[in-house]
């Protein structure tokens, strides 16, 4: 089942009341709410079980939005941007004020990306602002790539399910900071490092540090529970 107008106005409405939404994304299912609203974010963490100190990823409708978002935006986010969204990319920015520290972990730095999914961005024009979204899935958990497994894990948890199929890449965003001299790899996923080289014209930095600043680095992140035989 695909999504309807319908069913996107409601979503929108949802998210508008500070209510949780499951959005089809091109590498996962997120669990979507209100950017801005600080007790919608709270939870999304609730439902997860996920440690507030994980910051969340910032889904925005367009990179044209990213000066509405971010306090500032390097050219080398800009240049990135321009060639890979709407698409498996996210970009660490510095926060601008309109978003809650509940977003981005207490951090001063926030994650934010253009989904490449027609149902995600319809969505994200009729509610009119950003979602932050994780994936729709308790913490730990493999992340989810149909609808179906999200009503599995998450339930009536989720106050709308909109159904865009299964997801296309499978795994998440590649996340790049941009807020250093020399964007660094701080998760793989759907962009390449090599695709990533290629567009900037020089190698990539190596992370400075091992704390959590973006989604997607808890050891258990991509692990099956299903026994695997060597």
């Amino acid at each position: 089942m695909t999504a309807t107008t319908s069913d996107i106005e409601q979503a929108a409405g949802v998210l508008r009341a500070g209510g949780l939404v499951a959005i089809p994304t091109e590498t996962v299912y997120g669990l979507a709410a209100d950017a801005e609203n600080a007790a919608a974010v709270a939870r999304i963490f609730e439902v997860k079980g996920r440690p507030p100190t994980h910051p969340l990823i910032v889904h925005v409708g367009g990179a044209g939005q990213l000066d509405a978002w971010a306090e500032r935006v390097p050219a080398t986010a800009r240049l990135l941007a321009d060639h890979f969204w709407p698409g498996p990319l996210t970009l660490v920015l510095p926060r601008g004020p309109r978003v809650p520290l509940e977003t981005t972990g207490g951090l001063d730095t926030m994650a934010v990306r253009v989904p490449d999914h027609p149902v995600a961005l319809a969505l994200l024009s009729a509610f009119g602002g950003g979602v932050a979204a994780p994936s729709a899935n308790r913490f730990g958990s493999v992340s989810p790539t149909t609808a179906g497994h999200v009503r599995a894990e998450l339930g009536d948890a989720v106050d709308f399910v909109l159904d865009g199929g299964p997801c296309e890449v499978g795994v998440e965003s590649t996340i790049v900071d941009v807020t250093g001299e020399t964007p660094a790899v701080l998760r793989p996923g759907g962009v390449t490092r090599e695709d990533l080289e290629a567009v900037l014209g020089h190698p990539l930095a190596v992370p400075a540090t091992s704390h959590v600043r973006v989604p997607g680095q808890h050891p258990s992140h991509y692990a099956p529970r299903a026994r695997v035989v060597l």
